[in-house]
């Protein structure tokens, strides 16, 4: 039977690189891609409640196939109702690989989630590690105005400058949009680690 991933984005910036990592590694599957931009606007403006968690989480139960939540400040609603939260994978192997970590994240809504996230994993893994936040609230307005390269550009100066600053072990991208940032962060010598691909490969495990 062939297999069916749908994805839930907040944002449509998400369809191509997702169609082109499908390409890459699982040709076969059936990619469904849904965009949702106003539940991204409803968490940041007023939080998750209760009746956006459970807009969410019927989205998820009546989709079709595995389901991966792409949306950070989204996942926990997701989660809940059995998808895939997109960083999930990445957190268990930052947890494997120790610390001190570097957290990287640029919209306040995620902040509570991927920490939450991150000290989960590492407790699971029954893993002490110290865990660096790097907030860059800042470089967001030119990934919403679409100015992509700027905003990749933008987030690998900073990481680079905290790497330098601090004795980091390992990088965490904590947003999908930031992902291309890694490829340009190779030369650290340490693990900088994107969320898109080892999602994508845990939903075609799950």
């Amino acid at each position: 039977m062939k297999k069916t991933i749908t994805l839930l984005h907040t944002s449509p910036v998400h369809i191509a690189p997702f169609k082109v990592l499908a390409k890459r590694i699982a040709p076969e599957v059936e990619l469904i891609q849904v965009v949702r931009e106003d539940w991204l606007k409803q968490a940041r403006k007023h939080g998750l409640r209760q009746s956006l968690m459970e807009e969410v989480a019927a989205t998820v139960q009546k989709s079709k196939g595995t389901v991966i939540c792409t949306c950070t400040s989204l996942c926990p609603a997701a989660e809940s109702a059995g998808a895939i939260r997109i960083d999930g994978p990445m957190m268990q192997e930052a947890s494997r690989i120790g610390g001190p970590i570097l957290v990287v994240f640029a919209l306040e809504s995620t902040r509570k989630p991927t920490m939450e996230l991150m000290n989960s994993a590492l407790l699971a893994a029954d893993q002490e590690a110290e865990v660096v936040p790097l907030f860059l609230g800042e470089f967001w307005p030119l990934f919403e105005a679409g100015e992509t390269e700027a905003f990749i550009a933008c987030i690998t100066t900073a990481v680079r400058h905290a790497v330098a600053d601090h004795d980091i072990a390992c990088v965490t991208l904590a947003q999908a949009s930031m992902a291309p940032a890694a490829e340009r962060l190779t030369d650290l010598g340490i693990p900088v680690l994107t969320s898109p691909e080892m999602a994508f490969r845990a939903a075609l495990d799950a």
